[in-house]
């Protein structure tokens, strides 16, 4: 895979070229920044920013300002190769706070296609309506503890939303142990793009470590190839970076989410 061109191709189609994420977000283009708008659950961000260290501060302060005035948080999803150089001083100094650094992964889809086989027990269930959405959120509580609830509850409400909306763009699945749900994961897919995103994933404690996480990347991907997709996608923490790369993803950059919250 060659990352340059593979880099410019992220850049161009889901940056500089990002499309709407549902009927009630809007892409917008302002003063050279590419951001998305919507309600309160829904992800409200600056993909990109054409800045520069004279521009950057009052760029930055019309965000703040545009975001405050919809009422909702916001992420400046900040890339390893974005300028200027501090930007991400600049950001802290305005009020955001950093979140954990991710790492950009891709990966060829139809590398990834081969079924590692899920342990005896579980078996993974499409997720088609408000129960599977509840069934998501219930896995994310399952990974990642009470602490997480209003993310799990927001998880539930955004999957939903895509369900109704656009159901061609997204393919979410949820690993069951009987009539537990152990892991979530979905696939948002970006129309016109090469890219479909591998979202979610988490898996409860007790599960780990048994294949569950690289049989749903599997699953996805077959998804993904048969819809026509060339590459997956994904955020990575640092728990599902070492999985991946062993699966033969490559690392793009690194991103860091800087939230602002109203």
């Amino acid at each position: 895979m060659n990352h340059e061109a593979v880099l410019a191709a992220y850049d161009r189609q889901l940056r500089h070229g990002a499309g709407s994420e549902g009927a009630s977000t809007r892409v917008e283009r302002t003063g050279g920044v590419v951001r998305v708008t919507g309600s309160a659950h829904d992800w409200n961000g600056v993909l990109w920013a054409d800045i520069d260290a004279t521009t950057a501060d009052p760029v930055i302060a019309a965000q703040v300002r545009h975001y405050t005035e919809a009422g909702v948080e916001f992420e400046w999803k900040l890339h390893s190769y974005d300028r200027p150089a501090d930007l991400a001083e600049r950001l802290l100094a305005a009020g955001f706070e950093a979140e954990p650094l991710e790492t950009v992964m891709v990966a060829e889809a139809d590398t990834l296609l081969d079924d590692p086989g899920l342990p005896d027990g579980i078996r993974l269930l499409p997720v088609t309506d408000a129960a599977g959405a509840r069934l998501m959120a219930e896995a994310h509580l399952s990974a990642f503890g009470a602490d997480d609830a209003a993310l799990s509850e927001h998880l539930a409400r955004r999957v939903l939303d895509r369900l109704t909306e656009a159901p061609d763009e997204i393919a979410a699945v949820v690993a069951m142990a009987g009539d537990r749900p152990v892991c979530g994961a979905r696939t948002e897919f970006r129309p016109g793009t090469d890219f479909a995103g591998l979202w979610g994933g988490g898996t409860a404690p007790q599960w780990r470590g048994k294949g569950i996480y690289r049989a749903t990347v599997a699953h996805r991907a077959r998804i993904a190839v048969a819809r026509g997709y060339r590459y997956l996608q994904v955020d990575a923490s640092d728990d599902s970076r070492p999985i991946l790369a062993r699966l033969g993803f490559a690392t793009l950059c690194t991103t860091t989410p800087y939230v602002y919250r109203p």
